[in-house]
């Protein structure tokens, strides 16, 4: 099965991957200049809506909420099943260490309870969608995710710079396995449900690990080292979408990883980027 899709944030790591992905298979691809595209007109004849739209932290209250009731209306009056990237936010502190579609969404601070409602704001008003909930992005490109802007800049000089405690699991997953997976669920769409929340397994690595598979990966060792949270405060007056990562930094030191029963259940064929593959595409536009 085959169709059109519309990607809303092509630009965007997401939709980057996405667009390259769906291409690839023989799908028609419809990009969105929010400067002068009409989203309900774009919509028309869409099977498929990608949001990829994702504004800095900071801008989260007064932006995401409005840019998610648009692509549900369009969504809704066009028939279109939206794919909505989900992530890890919506758990909260204290929840854990493993992650299915059943885990309560018990987030108490301000970015966790804005996706949580968000996500909320689609299954209540029936909008079909396949949410496909990930931990944190490995891309290709340096993409000013969590690896490549804040960990990874320094691996040619054989360091990691890691976030929190260099021995609690962490979820991961690499992009483009994410993009084909969509793929591969876009295409058995309607025998989903109509709201289909799926963790994505992807890997589960403590900073340790991440740190050795990046040597076997580099060749040489890997030193971890903290990443200075002391110069981010300083930098937070400047730089607000600093505020984001300080609420976010729990994450770090909360041991996780996403179940994937369901996800195998629903895609049994589908066969991962080998972990060492997947981070030699991540660092390679670093090195």
């Amino acid at each position: 099965m085959s169709g059109t899709i519309l990607v809303l944030g092509a630009s965007g790591r997401f939709g980057r991957n996405i667009s390259d992905v769906f291409a690839a298979a023989g799908w028609t691809v419809r990009g969105f200049d929010r400067a002068k595209d009409n989203l309900d007109s774009a919509a028309a004849g869409a099977d498929v809506i990608a949001m990829g739209w994702n504004p800095p932290y900071h801008r989260w209250a007064a932006e995401m909420p409005a840019l998610h009731a648009q692509v549900r209306r369009a969504a809704l009056r066009h028939g279109a099943t939206v794919l909505l990237p989900g992530n890890v936010y919506v758990f909260g502190d204290g929840s854990g260490p493993v992650w299915d579609e059943s885990t309560p969404h018990a987030a108490t601070n301000p970015l966790g309870r804005l996706r949580a409602e968000m996500e909320a704001a689609y299954r209540n008003e029936g909008v079909r969608t396949i949410l496909l909930r990930a931990g944190d992005f490995l891309d290709t490109e340096a993409s000013g995710n969590w690896f490549d802007a804040m960990m990874a800049k320094p691996v040619a000089k054989g360091v990691l710079r890691y976030p929190g405690a260099t021995d609690v699991p962490h979820a991961w997953a690499y992009l483009p396995d994410v993009a084909r997976a969509f793929l591969d669920l876009a295409e058995q769409r309607d025998s989903l449900p109509v709201y289909a929340d799926i963790p994505f397994p992807g890997y589960t690595l403590t900073g340790q690990e991440m740190a050795t598979a990046l040597g076997r990966v580099t060749g040489r060792k890997i030193r971890l080292r903290p990443v200075p949270w002391w110069m981010l405060r300083l930098a937070r007056p400047f730089m607000p979408f600093v505020g984001g990562m300080f609420e976010m930094r729990y994450l770090w030191s909360l041991p996780h990883r996403m179940d994937g029963r369901r996800f195998d259940a629903l895609l049994p064929d589908f066969v991962p980027t080998p972990l060492d593959i997947a981070l030699a595409a991540a660092i390679a536009p670093l090195r």
